[in-house]
């Protein structure tokens, strides 16, 4: 009989998110996420413990990584504002189709009633919102947007701007999510832009 391969968290966590952009929470299973991993649903179960325990872990590494997301994008892009534009392309992502963004608010929905996974969201929005500041801070000291731009307000128009405007496309349907995403952080910017 051949011995199972090994399989990472991480490639566990990787086969999950494939699962996970092409079904809801109410359809998500181990036995799904096994099938894609190549391991059964009964080694996830010995692994993890149960799908609520899998979904908590990679919830806790997604607020992890934040900090090398951004760390991403800025090796990427020399502006910081065209990191604040990376990053608003980052979240259209999830609105590939408007079936995925409906599958994303679903699973956001698992994550606001679940006190653990809620946690880890709240983790995640605010290390986000301190990229977000440094990214604004050093588009003021590198020029680009006026001195006398108050950083705590922008920031949370960046992020209020990110979530509805994800939704105000699944209504319209105008062009593409990214599209769509960026015009709306040009013009929230635009008032700012220091030339």
């Amino acid at each position: 009989m051949a011995r199972p391969r090994k399989v990472s968290d991480d490639q566990v966590f990787a086969a999950a998110q494939r699962v996970m952009a092409r079904v809801g929470p109410s359809e998500l299973t181990l036995s799904l996420i096994g099938q894609e991993a190549g391991v059964t649903a009964g080694a996830l179960v010995q692994r993890f413990g149960s799908k609520r325990n899998l979904m908590v872990r990679m919830a806790g590494l997604l607020a992890g990584g934040i900090g090398e997301l951004f760390a991403g994008l800025r090796s990427a892009h020399r502006s910081p504002l065209a990191v604040i534009r990376a990053y608003a392309t980052c979240m259209a992502s999830m609105a590939a189709t408007p079936d995925a963004l409906a599958r994303n608010l679903a699973y956001l929905q698992v994550d606001l009633t679940d006190p653990d996974l809620r946690e880890h969201l709240l983790e995640t929005a605010r290390e986000t919102r301190r990229e977000l500041l440094a990214l604004v801070a050093a588009a003021k000291k590198r020029g680009e947007l006026a001195a006398g731009t108050p950083a705590v307000p922008l920031v949370r128009n960046i992020e209020a701007l990110v979530s509805g405007a994800l939704l105000t496309w699944a209504f319209h349907r105008e062009g593409d999510a990214a599209s769509w995403l960026k015009a709306h952080i040009d013009a929230l910017l635009a008032p700012h832009r220091a030339d």
